[in-house]
């Protein structure tokens, strides 16, 4: 519906300012204001079924009944309205419900911002600043709170049948239990479909990592719907490989290259890093396995004496490492190219590093969720290289691949 020139002219006659339309008692919002109470009072009109002051409301057994005064927060701020009853009292208004406190997009501001990371505090302030309105702590858990009915739906959506590849990572949050703070992983598994577009498959907080929890996680995949994984990257959690192999016997495991070089480097001196970076580089870029063990045993010879515990690593978790020589360069450059997981990862730390701790497991999975949300909104092409790799694995797992 077009709005007549003449009427927006004479709506902006006394114009001079930005304050005089978008200002606490500005243009907007008293249009606003206005609209939704003549809304309002066309809603109680149809109810009733006559004009107000019409003749033809006598006798129909229900009437006006003045108004209710309340306050919507909204995002032109506070905005007092008059909201119309009815006699019997059984006028329920839709544009405006009856409980309802926030206006049409309030409550997608405070999600917004709090899908960003920001706290209760800094959500509060925010609102303050910009909207003039105040808000309260509990106000703001009773609209973020709904978004863990969203979570379990998602959580337990139905899976495709196969994911090529699957990664699995964790990032480390405090969260408070049993009335201590303590370090939990927040789990992820991120699947590349046939068509080579990532989907985050499920999210798990655990206190202890092991079998048992990894054997629950696959299970549950499983119950989802997915029948087949090709290749899972893990990042040497203990128990994983033994849970996965267990519910999907034919799964190759491999160890995430990029997780072993970092773990590698946690205690090796800045001076040094450079250097063990590109002797590290010279054995997961190899060729060949025969090659990459050769290029082991030149860095055993070259830092053992001040980092025996690297290539000790290397040679212990070899058998899951060496899956990734097996495979041509198409396929290594998929199941070793984490730009997306770590991408993923640091947007995730970005929204809880203003979170000295959560107060609760779930607490942590609704911001966690409300962040992934972002951010696999930015996921709309496929991982490089796909389709020359996902040939390659047509013939490597010949007939696992149902390609269409």
């Amino acid at each position: 519906m077009a709005i007549r020139p003449e009427l927006i002219d004479e709506l902006l006659k006394d114009y001079k300012k930005p304050e005089d339309m978008v200002g606490e008692n500005g243009l907007l919002k008293q249009l606003t204001q206005a609209l939704v109470e003549r809304a309002l009072g066309a809603e109680l009109t149809h109810h009733l079924g006559y004009e107000k002051h019409s003749a033809g409301g006598k006798h129909r057994g229900n009437s006006r009944n003045g108004t209710t005064p309340k306050t919507l927060k909204s995002d032109l701020g506070d905005m007092p309205i008059e909201v119309p009853r009815d006699r019997n009292g059984d006028f329920e208004p839709q544009l405006v419900k009856k409980g309802q406190r926030r206006f049409t997009g309030f409550d997608d501001k405070i999600l917004s911002m709090y899908a960003r990371g920001m706290t209760t505090r800094d959500i509060q302030a925010h609102l303050q600043d910009l909207y003039k309105t105040e808000v309260s702590a509990e106000l703001i858990s009773t609209v973020t709170a709904e978004v863990m009915e969203e979570v379990r739906e998602w959580q337990n959506r139905p899976l495709e049948e196969i994911y090529p590849i699957v990664y699995l990572d964790a990032i480390w949050l405090k969260i408070r239990d049993e009335g201590h703070v303590v370090n939990k992983a927040a789990y992820l598994a991120i699947g590349i479909r046939l068509d080579g577009f990532k989907e985050v498959l499920g999210l798990w907080i655990e206190k202890e990592e092991g079998a048992k929890f990894w054997l629950k996680v696959i299970t549950e995949l499983q119950t989802r719907g997915l029948k087949d994984i090709l290749i899972a990257c893990v990042d040497g959690l203990k128990g994983f490989p033994e849970a996965i192999e267990s519910v999907f016997p034919r799964t190759q495991v491999q160890i995430c290259i990029v997780h072993m070089v970092r773990n590698s480097l946690r205690f090796v001196s800045l001076k040094d890093r450079k250097a063990v970076v590109a002797d590290l580089k010279k054995i997961y870029r190899a060729p060949t396995e025969e090659q990459a063990k050769a290029a082991l045993t030149e860095f055993e010879q070259t830092w053992d004496s001040r980092y025996a515990f690297i290539s000790k690593s290397w040679r212990s978790n070899w058998t899951r490492l060496s899956t990734f020589f097996a495979y041509p360069q198409e396929i290594r450059r998929a199941i070793y190219t984490t730009n997306a997981i770590e991408s993923m990862n640091n947007g995730l730390r970005k929204v809880t590093k203003n979170r000295g701790s959560f107060p609760n497991d779930e607490a942590a999975i609704k911001l966690l969720y409300m962040a992934l949300r972002n951010l696999m909104k930015k996921w709309t092409m496929p991982i490089q290289n796909w389709g020359a790799a996902l040939s390659q694995l047509s013939i490597i797992f010949e007939g696992r691949l149902l390609l269409k």
